[in-house]
């Protein structure tokens, strides 16, 4: 047994043991906090290194951003960051939670540091989020960049297995994922900043659009044959690879105001889940700016340029103004047919390019032929066709109607666009009185171009009753103009 003062002795000792780690515990806690983030990014592989046995153990690490390119994304990460969402289980400690715009559900991502673990048929992998922060040496005063880079570890045995098999079902199912809960975006020159400069060529917000082939106003037949060479076209990857071709495809859309060019375009970005790009020429200035803007587009994406018809320098190829390079200095149609169609067009894949025009005869003919516009879809007025879609659409009447049979008689015999016939429907909410409203429109379109007939008729006839400065007699009002005419005997 020990004696009293043996125990005390021991006690004594083992106080002063724990007065000395507390003090060496909180000294050690100082010192971190003074230690920067990179190394301790440093000494945590470090001590990751000498605990985990070398022998048998690799590791992938997958950067943010493509080595050399800071702005140019790295697919890679971008899926394995989509991919991950789904492996986050209940022993993850630490894991971000989203809800996006447009969306019900709730997007979770893996937190810096954390480990997330993943099984590939007989394979354990382990996946770990690494951030750093980075100050810019060439930027003084700007705020630190943080780095972000997945390391992906596993046994090296099965090192061609994860590259071969892996990592490209990492990317076919966040592929999945992402299009079914992609939410269609449009973006649209922001300031006219170039890419790799700061800021970003592009401002985007939500297409909130409700625009789908089923609620056009148009003909089914042209409806089908579009949806057809829509879905034909994304499924044809090797085929135009094949073919020595990019993958795109060029639309021109041609008719007046308000015939649904617009909501064509949104009908084909919500149909294939693309982001669409709004190209205004106006703002571009030359062929390295409208380069540099169609460069930082997306795969994936419709390029829309509308009205191309109002620019006056892309109706036909002039000669650039004294002293000006062609190439840098102005925005020219030469310029613009080789960024669609020359080898800078092969630098995206899976993109359509939209032209929208008012006018297409005063558009230049080497714009049109295919390969840069591969169909020419003519936006022509409401039929009786597109109105029974408009009046399903704004009064939800699925069936015929009594007042149907007069209003395809007269819309037979107008010019009159479905966004003027959706004006008149959205004017009244019951159906009957909305109708009535159509009807009586109708009516009025009609007169206005039977007095329009008439008037190009009557303009002839009064041009001819001018001799010699002088009037005569008006066959058709028997009035005098000013020259005496006998009457005739009969």
């Amino acid at each position: 047994m020990f004696s009293l003062s043996e125990m005390s002795s021991a006690m004594s000792n083992l106080l002063s043991a724990c007065a000395s780690l507390a003090g060496s515990l909180v000294l050690i806690r100082t010192l971190a906090k003074e230690i920067p983030d990179p190394v301790w990014s440093y000494l945590d592989s470090g001590i990751r290194y000498l605990f985990t046995p070398n022998s048998n153990q690799q590791t992938i690490v997958i950067d943010q951003h493509c080595c050399g390119f800071s702005f140019s994304p790295n697919q890679i990460y971008d899926a394995a960051e989509i991919y991950l969402r789904d492996k986050i289980s209940p022993s993850t400690k630490r894991f971000k939670v989203t809800q996006p715009p447009k969306q019900k559900n709730l997007n979770v991502a893996i937190e810096k540091s954390q480990e997330l673990f993943d099984k590939y048929e007989n394979i354990n992998l382990k996946w770990r989020l690494v951030t750093v922060d980075s100050q810019s040496q060439l930027l003084v005063g700007q705020p630190a960049v943080e780095k972000r880079s997945l390391e992906l570890r596993f046994h090296k045995k099965f090192k061609d297995r994860v590259l071969d098999d892996y990592l490209p079902s990492v990317l076919k199912k966040s592929k999945e994922i992402k299009d079914g809960n992609k939410v269609v975006k449009l973006y649209t020159p922001s300031g006219g900043q170039v890419p790799g400069l700061g800021g970003g060529a592009w401002g985007s917000i939500i297409l909130d659009h409700p625009a789908t082939f089923d609620t056009l106003a148009m003909e089914q037949e042209m409806k089908k044959m579009i949806v057809d060479d829509l879905d034909r076209f994304v499924k044809r990857e090797k085929y135009y690879k094949k073919a020595g071709r990019a993958w795109k495809r060029g639309y021109l859309l041609y008719g007046p105001p308000g015939t649904g060019k617009s909501s064509l375009i949104a009908a084909m970005a919500n149909h294939l889940k693309f982001d669409v790009y709004d190209l205004d020429l106006t703002i571009l200035r030359s062929n390295s700016t409208l380069k540099s803007m169609l460069m930082s587009t997306t795969n994936r994406s419709i390029i829309v340029i509308e009205d191309i018809d109002c620019n006056v320098e892309m109706q036909d190829r002039k000669i650039p103004r004294y002293g000006m390079d062609p190439v840098d200095k102005e925005l020219t149609l030469s310029g613009l047919l080789n960024l669609i169609d020359g080898l800078l067009s092969s630098c995206g894949e899976e993109r359509i390019i939209v032209f929208t025009t008012n006018h297409k005869d005063v558009l230049d003919p080497a714009l049109l032929r295919p390969g840069r516009m591969d169909m020419h879809i003519e936006m022509s007025y409401c039929t009786f066709q597109g109105f029974k879609q408009l009046a399903s659409n704004y009064l939800d009447i699925k069936g015929d109607h009594g007042l149907f049979g007069e209003i395809e008689g007269l819309i037979e015999n107008v010019k009159v666009t479905p966004a003027e016939v959706a004006g008149e429907l959205m004017k009244i909410e019951d159906p009957n009185n909305a109708l009535d409203g159509v009807v009586k429109f109708l009516k009025r379109k009609h007169m206005e171009v039977m007095e329009s007939k008439i008037s190009n008729v009557e303009a002839p006839e009064a041009k001819r009753m001018k001799v010699d400065g002088s009037e005569k007699k008006s066959p058709t009002t028997g009035r005098k103009r000013g020259v005496k005419v006998r009457s005739r005997k009969r």
